[in-house]
């Protein structure tokens, strides 16, 4: 798998903006499917553990690829996405999502770019005998490319990128046996969160509401909201 340079850097720095995933296609040459040219985005909802694509932004994507004289195996068979840490090992919810939406193309890929540009990059078949293989990874500085465009790529991120309170956001429910020396930091994160979803738009403060109510596992004597 190579990347243009300039694909490369525009999805390090959709990477670094944000503590969050962000996710987009990627748009290879017709004669080297597995060289990538550009990383776009569509609008989406992340979190630090999560992507999820808005499904008309993604028909419409299609669409306007389409029209660009560009083939599906071009343009929707590569799934890009970042990780805010050091690991780019794929989550357990990252191989549902890439099954659930690649598993009945011919093949697909799914590529992860961590801190310190760390990869991953499975490429996955599902005709014949199936299987899945992982692969190397470069940055072909041999292409030509142009610039970088921070302020493009800075409204593209505003445009697209939604960040939604996500449980997995909130890691307080994750410590059952913190310490005293932890506690100020729990605390604070206890109040950042009530923070963050008193600012939330009412249906989606109540959908995090129940959540909570309907997880009674999250909860725990030893966390105290204060």
């Amino acid at each position: 798998m190579r990347f243009n340079p300039a694909a490369w850097a525009k999805l390090a720095y959709f990477r670094d903006k944000t503590d969050n995933e962000v996710g987009g296609f990627a748009i290879t040459t017709v004669d080297d499917l597995l060289n990538v040219q550009e990383f776009i985005t569509v609008k989406q909802e992340v979190t630090s553990v999560s992507v999820k694509f808005d499904d008309i932004a993604v028909a419409d994507f299609f669409e306007t690829q389409v029209d660009l004289g560009r083939k599906p195996e071009q343009f929707a068979r590569i799934w890009l996405h970042t990780h805010p840490g050091d690991s780019p090992e794929p989550s357990g919810q990252d191989e549902t999502t890439f099954a659930r939406v690649f598993g009945n193309c011919n093949w697909a890929l799914m590529f992860i770019l961590a801190e310190n540009n760390r990869t991953y990059a499975k490429l996955s078949f599902n005709i014949g005998p199936k299987g899945e293989i992982l692969i190397p990874v470069e940055v072909d500085y041999g292409q030509d490319f142009g610039p970088s465009d921070h302020k493009l790529w800075d409204e593209e991120y505003k445009a697209n990128v939604n960040h939604i309170l996500g449980l997995d956001d909130f890691d307080i429910f994750t410590r059952r046996t913190a310490g005293m020396k932890d506690f100020a930091v729990i605390n604070s994160k206890a109040h950042d969160f009530i923070g963050e979803l008193e600012n939330l738009e009412p249906i989606e403060r109540q959908m995090v509401l129940d959540e909570l109510a309907n997880r009674p596992d999250l909860w725990d004597e030893e966390v105290m909201f204060i």
